[in-house]
């Protein structure tokens, strides 16, 4: 079911970046906070860093591009999800 969130007190430098936010997705100040919102949910990462760092090492990884190759494939993973 969903939920009615307000935000109190909101800068109005914050509220008005917001609007001009929303008028280039043309949205609603409501939609683009919605959409935000769900962006920064979707991005969050349900790894602790220990798990990450234990990953790291199980995979013998020791190079940065290395790393980089094995983000890549796991972001594009989710993209298909």
């Amino acid at each position: 079911m969903p939920v009615n969130l307000s935000i109190e007190d909101a800068p109005d430098r914050v509220v008005e970046k917001l609007r001009e936010r929303a008028q280039r997705h043309r949205r609603t100040l409501q939609g683009e906070v919605l959409a935000i919102l769900e962006a920064a949910i979707e991005g969050e990462s349900s790894f602790a860093p220990a798990e990450v760092l234990a990953e790291v090492r199980r995979l013998d990884l020791r190079t940065p591009s290395e790393a980089a190759d094995l983000i890549r494939a796991d972001r594009d993973g989710r993209r298909g999800r």
